[in-house]
């Protein structure tokens, strides 16, 4: 997920330095639920994320997207928050009365930055989901990918009670995918390109140097402590289940 506020730099930085080309993991199942979130995604940044002009962005973001000052105080934002980007200046009517802050947080996940921004986040999710998706079950699945996109984005908030700006991005929700392919399948390899050299790596010590490099995101505008949070959800969860969750993909077999 990103901080709508620097979105230039945010697909690059995102992944820029850690690239998966593709996992050495066969799926077993066809990974609708996968396909019908890129398909969502790319429909929502081409179809209702088109703009005329910056204006129209902006205006969009704070009226759709999740925003920390909303969540916390249950309150879309007031002219004076959002000029002054503080959430202690509530003084006036919100400029989006409608809003609900806690139905944007679902929304957010489908909105993107830009362009790299979105190519990153399907890439990503389109080599680790089909995996994740076989061990999970279709409904079980989409079930981690939005409840970790919630609790991503309510670890962010927790740590910025006081931001006043819009958090965007799939990445949070994907996080959790990750977080449970770690634990699923950590010795399958990941074709990966480091710098200019591609290099097979498990997938355990992909993911783990992909964690780890969250943490020097700070100051980009990058939300990293959205994807920490929705790592550690994911790798939570499939870690409770996981002898159900193997012996689901054993079952429909290779």
């Amino acid at each position: 997920m990103i901080r709508a506020d620097s979105r230039p730099v945010q697909g690059r930085t995102f992944f820029a330095t850690l690239l998966p080309i593709r996992d050495i993991n066969p799926g077993r199942t066809t990974p609708i639920v996968t396909v019908g979130l890129i398909a969502a995604c790319l429909t929502v940044f081409f179809v209702f994320q088109s703009f005329d002009s910056p204006g129209a962005e902006v205006a969009f973001l704070y009226r759709r997207a999740a925003i920390s000052c909303e969540i916390t105080t249950g309150a879309p934002l007031t002219p004076a928050q959002i000029e002054s980007g503080s959430c202690e200046q509530a003084g006036g009517a919100p400029v989006f009365p409608g809003k609900s802050p806690y139905l944007a947080i679902v929304v957010s996940m489908f909105l993107h930055g830009g362009l790299a921004h979105l190519f990153f986040n399907m890439w990503f999710l389109w080599i680790f989901g089909n995996n994740v998706e076989d061990a999970f079950g279709h409904v079980g699945y989409l079930a981690l990918y939005l409840t970790g996109g919630v609790v991503a984005t309510l670890v962010f908030v927790v740590l910025n009670v006081g931001s006043t700006v819009p958090l965007i991005g799939a990445s949070g929700a994907i996080a959790a995918i990750l977080g449970a392919y770690a634990v699923l399948f950590p010795a399958h390899r990941v074709l990966s390109l480091l710098g200019w050299i591609f290099v097979p790596l498990p997938a355990a010590l992909f993911l783990g140097i992909w964690f780890v490099l969250q943490f020097g995101l700070g100051g980009t505008g990058t939300a990293w402590e959205a994807h920490v949070g929705g790592f550690l959800f994911g790798l939570i969860v499939a870690t409770t289940l996981r002898g159900r969750l193997l012996r689901r993909v054993s079952a429909v077999g290779p």
